[in-house]
């Protein structure tokens, strides 16, 4: 089952509305991981700026850094410059950037609702649980990866989580916690989905023999 919140037809012509931006970006010769740093450094302003409750500010430059994290790549491949250092920098960056803005959010919600109060704690757990969908999300297709497999699918994705999460922020507090909670759920069944997409692609004919380098955890 590969069903995405975001079409594959608006993700496809995105990436086509960006391509004059990608071919100007290459004529200047620009690293492609200075695309990288400077998406983290927005994306953290903007876990800032959700910890002090600037929700709009917040949304508008998370919005921006992901557009930013999208552009390394594309230049990268446009110039030929795809490195497995490039590769492992953006993914580790993207994870940092992902724990800063549940930060933001956990931060914002308790202070707001005074230390202690039920409710307050109560998000912070949704924001948690949200957070460690997130990363399981991209530590099972790393996995999955390291072990010759392509594993792409899902429901809630990265691009996923920061359009909901935006949308969220935008709207008002209510909005936002209502966000998160989608997030919690489906980034948890992603990674579920994802667990079970690979044992189904493991009895396939595709993949015979076991590899010699599964290392148990």
């Amino acid at each position: 089952m590969k069903i995405e919140l975001i079409p594959p037809v608006v993700k496809t012509r995105f990436k086509q509305l960006i391509q004059p931006l990608v071919g100007s970006l290459v004529r200047y010769h620009l690293n492609p991981n200075w695309f990288t740093t400077f998406s983290f450094f927005i994306i953290v302003a903007a876990a800032v700026a959700f910890g002090r409750g600037a929700l709009r500010l917040g949304a508008t430059l998370m919005l921006l850094g992901g557009m930013l994290d999208m552009l390394d790549g594309a230049v990268a491949r446009a110039s030929n410059r795809v490195t497995r250092f490039g590769a492992l920098y953006d993914s580790t960056l993207d994870r940092y950037a992902e724990i800063a803005v549940f930060f933001g959010f956990a931060y914002y919600f308790v202070h707001k609702t005074g230390m202690g109060a039920a409710h307050g704690l109560l998000i912070s757990m949704v924001v948690f649980i949200a957070m460690a969908g997130s990363l399981m999300v991209s530590y099972v297709r790393a996995r999955a990866e390291g072990l010759h497999f392509d594993c792409k699918v899902g429901v809630m994705q990265r691009p996923e989580r920061l359009v909901l999460l935006s949308l969220g922020a935008y709207i008002n507090d209510t909005w936002l916690v209502v966000m998160l909670v989608v997030v919690a759920f489906f980034a948890n069944l992603t990674a579920i989905q994802r667990l079970v997409y690979i044992w189904r692609s493991e009895t396939t004919s595709k993949w015979k023999k076991v590899p010699s380098d599964i290392a148990h955890e």
